[in-house]
């Protein structure tokens, strides 16, 4: 679940940019060695790979560059990210009728879309927030130039209730609930790979079984949000194609962020996230096969349940 075949070239085909280079070693990511990437999942990656015309996700051509989340873990960078969330929440989520008066919390999966999105974002918040409290108290700093000093500030104003999207957080867990009803859908699949030696090395399979065999997996409780979402998806399934095409553009505006770390962590949360509306919605409203599911979306799913774990401890400790 650490390696990842990323396009970090690839132009921003949505929003005219200024070329803007980070130049701190915080920004930058390079490739692993080539040795390192083993060679049944590289060999995977490239068979796997398909071009689907209404698929819920397109990820990158695979390649010889692969990334390593572990050597490149999320970091404060100090990149400003906010005219892709602007371009995201304006321009790719839902503002037609079906959502007028409540954008998240209308009886629609329109709503439903942008409640996620929304919480991919207040991840993503959360995790800004934690790497900034994580430099200060290392003794690192942050650059006094930058306009984010402040972690406390920073939260308030992004995740708080009385900040710039009041529902932040409880849209965040909307999306954790969403990551575990997909993760508990491809439980048995993710065993089976776990069995076959697909998952990686010993130290790999022994940390996931325990998140696998996990109660919080079998709790009806987190069933809440994808229930909404199959109930609003099923009276309207001739028009979810609107939103298999939102996840593909949400995944393509990423190529829009200038921080490479950035970007890499973006798009391995998109595809985590486009892979959980796969699972629970699919293309009727019912889901869909899980033995369908590539190995990076299963991955990318895993990864993005402990991201979204991450955001919630912190909000956890902040509220």
């Amino acid at each position: 679940f650490r390696l990842y075949s990323c396009d970090m070239l690839a132009s921003c085909e949505y929003i005219p940019q200024e070329l803007f280079e980070c130049y701190t070693e915080s920004c930058e990511i390079y490739p692993v060695d080539d040795e390192e990437v083993p060679a049944d999942i590289k060999q995977s990656d490239f068979d796997e790979h398909e071009f689907e015309l209404d698929g819920w996700a397109r990820w990158d051509m695979p390649s010889d560059d692969y990334y390593d989340t572990e050597q490149f873990p999320e970091d404060f960078t100090g990149y400003d990210g906010s005219e892709i969330w602007n371009f995201i929440h304006n321009r790719i989520g839902f503002h037609d009728e079906a959502v007028e008066g409540d954008e998240y919390d209308a009886d629609n999966w329109k709503a439903d879309f942008n409640k996620a999105v929304s919480g991919l974002h207040a991840m993503v918040s959360a995790q800004v927030v934690r790497g900034m409290a994580e430099k200060i108290e290392s003794g690192e700093g942050l650059d006094p130039s930058s306009p984010w000093t402040d972690p406390r500030a920073e939260y308030d104003r992004r995740l708080g209730p009385q900040g710039e999207t009041p529902e932040a957080v409880e849209n965040l867990y909307f999306g954790m609930m969403l990551l575990l009803s997909a993760v508990k859908a491809a439980r048995e699949r993710l065993l089976e790979d776990c069995d076959n030696g697909k998952i990686g090395d010993d130290q790999a399979v022994e940390i996931l079984r325990p998140i696998l065999a996990h109660p919080l997996l079998d709790e009806p409780s987190i069933e809440a949000a994808s229930r909404r979402l199959r109930t609003h998806a099923s009276q309207d399934v001739n028009n979810l194609w609107e939103a298999r095409m939102r996840t593909r553009d949400l995944m393509r505006v990423m190529n829009c962020v200038q921080c490479n770390k950035c970007r890499f962590h973006g798009k391995i949360s998109t595809l985590g996230l486009s892979t959980a509306l796969q699972l629970v919605v699919g293309h009727r409203g019912t889901g869909c096969d899980v033995s369908k599911i590539h190995r990076v979306e299963l991955a990318a799913l895993v990864v993005t349940m402990g991201k979204f774990s991450r955001g919630i401890e912190l909000c956890l400790s902040a509220q």
